[in-house]
């Protein structure tokens, strides 16, 4: 006696399904591994600590000067609550000692120079030392998905320094808004919804940050490629990249601290070398998130972006144009993006998708 809507033979207790679900999941997770060995990891979350750590002073003489020019339309103390609340942030993820002999000082050094560094000639030299993690991040993320030839190296350099100066300009109008939120919702709260409404603030901010920050990384992540992939296929490298971020955080905090109270010691150099710890693990992070995202697009090929879809079709226009066909290109929404070249799905060829179904055909461009 058979079940309708069942086929015979199936195993009613989806065990099966389960057992080939994780089975993908573990495959995939070899495979990220594999790629990001492949690609150095180790070697460019090291290049992208040392030239976030150079790029510190430079980063945070255009934020907070760029904070002074903005200051006027979100209130006089802008730029004062906006450092408190980096400070709070920064103590969130970085040692005690980081934040205390090194963010803070920094912080307050450049709130010092004022506003008119801010147009200097200083300040355009430093755009370009800014930008050289952006530059490290971006190199990392193209060659994660294949596409490191797409770009002219002299333009993706040039790139990376626009890509900079955006999220700068981007940081300069969203962190007011971020810092003074809860000040600003708590001014138009009724009377009667004060109270609940600040705690839901107070619950909730730090997740909502936390929210932002996925989401700027995830943007990072899409407009680094060249043949960039839909934005919801991105979110998943960034989450994975911020959980990696905060847990290895936690874990060197407890170790730093833990070394601190044995007596171990690097004397002067104990603070610098704690931040590159950190900034090595957040260029780690980045990282692994981009190639967790290739690493799923070799699995899952991921249906063309509305652009790649319409400049595929133009081209195929054009080339039955100049070839003098009379057929119809296809419809510009059944193209797919193609794997990383080189990629390999295992020695028996293709996988399969966890459905059990083979991915349908890619062109490539």
């Amino acid at each position: 006696m058979h079940s309708y809507g069942r086929e015979p033979g199936a195993d009613p207790s989806g065990t099966a399904w389960v057992r080939r679900a994780l089975t993908q999941i573990g495959r995939l997770i070899l495979r990220v591994a594999v790629k990001a060995w492949d690609d150095s990891i180790f070697a460019k979350a090291a290049a992208a600590a040392f030239w976030q750590t150079l790029s510190l002073v430079p980063l945070l003489f255009g934020l907070l000067g760029g904070l002074g020019y903005v200051s006027n339309v979100f209130g006089p103390d802008t730029v004062e609550i906006v450092e408190s609340k980096a400070l709070t942030f920064s103590r969130d993820l970085f040692s005690p000692s980081v934040v205390t002999d090194l963010i803070e000082p920094t912080i307050r050094d450049v709130l010092g120079r004022g506003r008119a560094a801010f147009v200097s000639v200083g300040f355009v030299l430093s755009l370009w030392a800014g930008s050289s993690a952006m530059a490290t991040f971006v190199d990392a993320i193209v060659e994660a998905h294949g596409q490191q030839d797409a770009r002219n190296p002299i333009w993706q350099r040039i790139f990376a320094l626009l890509l900079y100066v955006q999220f700068l300009i981007a940081a300069i109008f969203i962190l007011p808004l971020v810092a003074l939120g809860p000040v600003l919702i708590g001014r138009i709260l009724p009377d009667s919804w004060l109270e609940p409404g600040l705690r839901l603030i107070d619950t909730f901010y730090y997740p909502a940050v936390g929210l932002l920050l996925i989401i700027g990384l995830a943007t990072l992540y899409k407009l680094a490629l060249h043949s960039s992939l839909p934005y919801h296929r991105l979110f998943c490298g960034a989450l994975l990249a911020a959980v990696f971020f905060m847990a290895a955080s936690d874990i060197l905090r407890h170790y730093l601290a833990l070394v601190t109270r044995t007596g171990v010691t690097y004397g002067a150099l104990a603070t610098p070398i704690a931040f590159l710890l950190f900034t090595f693990f957040l260029g780690f992070a980045v990282i692994l998130g981009a190639e967790f995202n290739a690493a799923v697009q070799e699995f899952w090929p991921a249906r063309a972006t509305r652009m790649e879809q319409f400049k595929t079709w133009l081209a195929r226009r054009r080339d039955a144009a100049q070839t003098g066909r009379d057929t119809e290109p296809a419809d510009p929404g059944s193209h797919r993006i193609p794997r990383r070249r080189g990629a390999r799905r295992g020695d028996d060829g293709p996988e399969e998708g966890p459905t059990g179904a083979t991915p349908a055909p890619m062109i490539t461009h």
